[in-house]
């Protein structure tokens, strides 16, 4: 038994997501998890400490809001990931949340690790995994380089190998092609290249076999099958 699987575009532990982020919390309760909510802000670990507090006190507003215990677990790099005080209070947690930041930092810093092996397998116990910007795109088996765009992608976590995603779609990518935005993700004919609108989720709900979408904006299917743009409520089926 899997939990739901959620990739967000943008506004990790914005009030105008609360009912969404709530709801996987729901949906790992309902799997037998502790109502917890973990924070894993790794993909901003080369930020500042003042900016890391900012969304450590917004992920607890959050969680106050919507009635979930907070756990915050400031793994900054590789040797933080392997922390076991970090790694077991990940354990039987109804969600689990990758924020923000650098994808590449992030796929890098968790690979390998035993925060990542117990992530996986709390997912696969039941535990809501939902990853927002850069906590999207590292769940692909690779992630492109949007700033060195001639440079290959670098590999991730591959827990979605064949679905390749860009967040903030409608901020970064609507003065450009859609067909622009493909060559840029370097994605193989056999891949998936969804675009994700800002506040704006796809989520697969635990023992479902679809995606549906969630939030304010739309997801847009750019590559891998026909082209199209889907709206809260609507749901369609993806080879995972």
């Amino acid at each position: 038994m899997s939990g739901s699987l959620a990739l967000v575009g943008s506004g990790e532990y914005l009030p105008a997501m609360a009912e969404f982020e709530k709801s996987l919390i729901t949906d790992g309760i309902k799997n037998g998890r502790e109502n917890t909510y973990i924070q894993i802000p790794t993909a901003a670990g080369q930020e500042s400490q003042s900016r890391l507090k900012y969304w450590q006190d917004l992920g607890k507003a959050q969680g106050d809001l919507i009635g979930s215990k907070v756990i915050y677990l400031p793994i900054y790099n590789r040797e933080d990931a392997h922390n076991l005080e970090y790694v077991n209070k990940v354990k039987n947690s109804a969600l689990i949340y990758m924020s923000g930041g650098d994808p590449h930092y992030l796929a890098s810093t968790l690979i390998n690790t035993p925060l990542w092996s117990v992530i996986l397998e709390s997912w696969q116990g039941g535990s809501s995994l939902a990853g927002c910007s850069a906590g999207a795109m590292v769940l692909s088996s690779h992630i492109p380089n949007f700033r060195l765009s001639k440079s290959e992608p670098t590999p991730g976590l591959n827990l979605i190998p064949n679905i390749r995603v860009i967040p903030h779609f409608n901020k970064f990518f609507k003065w450009i092609p859609e067909s622009a935005a493909k060559l840029l993700m370097h994605v193989p004919d056999d891949c998936v290249l969804i675009g994700i609108d800002e506040l704006t989720a796809i989520v697969m709900r635990s023992n479902t076999d679809y995606w549906q979408v969630n939030g304010k904006a739309k997801i847009h299917f750019l590559k891998g099958i026909d082209p199209q743009q889907l709206i809260d409520g609507e749901i369609i089926r993806l080879n995972k």
